[in-house]
């Protein structure tokens, strides 16, 4: 809204009559004149303060008292605006390979509708992101064929075990792995669908980002990396840097979740440079999680070395390099450290940096279930501080996070 100003001392409509003679002026026409110019003097005093919301700080000042000038502001001025709500920053939760059996091993009684039961309490936030580590598909697998005589492993639940991610509490899940593709082509379209019909995001597929609407209205977008070719490639850091600059122009806050890495308990340190296993690359991981920190990702979330690794913060950000095996019903090994986990809780500002974090540990049983317990937080602790020095995440006993 424009509000006009007309200057002191001109009139839009002044009477314009011509007067051949000067009258002469009485006493009293020019004390009424005279008054009439302190009047007019005095009004536009009380206007200067309604246009500019101020009052004049000084008593006795010319044009009437500055307490008059006040008030008439007071009374006539419109009322403030509402001041605009600060964008609400995020609760997000994370785990790490999840399995819900495959019908080589067995798959769980009652449909897998229990998997989640002991640790359903912890799934909880405005995002819950998961690793989908196999294919919601049927028939045969695409990758092992026949008579492998167990040196092949391909994973895969039915496509109606969507339904166990969804009551768990997940909104987003990963594909971006080595067993997501056991089905091959037809076996990923299998398991979008069904994300899609039960509401669930998904992120993984070559440029792909998934982006949720938090509660308190706040857009994140998520984008997942591993290291082959049916996924956003984890070996090819300028593209997953070029993946993070388009999701930074579709939400504020950016989330990288990356399956890389060695696997099993001799590698649970993060090694400087490239890592392969079995002879496959597996990605430079460091390198990874600090060029897309850098590129703007405000979390990276970690996991493919089927163990839990260290954490560091890089500009004012947290690294989770793994986290373990979260669920893998007779699928995973579950004895030592391949058996233990944990569920990453954090929050995060508007913009994306660290406000607080938590990790609460998790174990599987025999046949990899999942619950609470376990000694993950003291062991994130010693591998942070053992490979990333002083970028270390301090990890409480009670696996509080903070920032060096």
């Amino acid at each position: 809204m424009r509000t006009n100003v007309i200057p002191v001392g001109t009139s839009r409509n002044r009477p314009t009559s011509p007067s051949p003679r000067r009258r002469p002026t009485s006493t009293r026409t020019t004390q009424n004149r005279a008054l009439a110019v302190m009047c007019a003097v005095a009004t536009l005093g009380i206007v200067a303060v309604i246009a500019s919301g101020r009052g004049d700080p000084r008593e006795g000042t010319p044009g009437g008292p500055a307490v008059e000038r006040v008030d008439a502001a007071a009374a006539v001025a419109p009322e403030p605006r509402a001041a605009t709500p600060a964008p609400a920053g995020i609760s997000l939760t994370a785990v790490g390979d999840t399995v819900m059996g495959t019908a080589e091993f067995g798959l769980p009684p009652a449909g897998g509708s229990t998997l989640f039961t002991n640790v359903r309490s912890l799934l909880t936030g405005d995002v819950v992101l998961g690793n989908l580590e196999e294919a919601l598909a049927t028939g045969s697998s695409a990758k092992c064929g026949t008579g492998s005589g167990g040196t092949c492993f391909a994973f895969a639940s039915p496509p109606s075990y969507a339904r166990n991610l969804k009551n768990a509490g997940f909104t987003v899940m990963n594909t971006a792995n080595n067993h997501a593709y056991d089905w091959g082509g037809a076996g990923v379209r299998s398991t979008i669908r069904a994300l899609d019909s039960v509401g669930i995001l998904h992120t993984g597929r070559p440029g792909e980002i998934a982006v949720q609407t938090t509660p308190g209205g706040t857009k994140v977008a998520l984008i997942g990396l591993a290291p082959y070719s049916w996924a956003q490639n984890a070996l090819n850091i300028p593209g997953a840097i070029a993946l993070v600059k388009t999701a930074e122009r579709l939400a504020p806050i950016v989330v990288v979740t990356a399956h890389v890495g060695a696997e099993g308990a001799a590698y649970r340190n993060v090694p400087q440079g490239s890592e392969t296993y079995l002879g496959e690359p597996r990605g430079q991981t460091r390198a990874l999680a600090r060029s897309v920190i850098d590129a703007g990702a405000d979390l990276f979330v970690g996991h493919g070395p089927h163990v839990m690794r260290g954490m560091e913060f890089r500009k004012g950000r947290l690294i989770a390099y793994s986290l373990g095996n979260f669920l893998g019903y007779k699928t995973f090994a579950t004895s030592g450290y391949s058996g233990m986990a944990g569920v990453l809780k954090v929050r995060l500002h508007s913009d994306g940096t660290f406000e607080s974090g938590r990790i609460v540990p998790t174990r599987m049983n025999g046949d990899g279930i999942p619950s609470a317990g376990g000694s993950t937080a003291t062991d994130v602790a010693r591998l942070s501080h053992h490979d990333f020095g002083h970028s270390a995440a301090r990890v409480s006993s009670n696996g509080t996070i903070t920032a060096p």
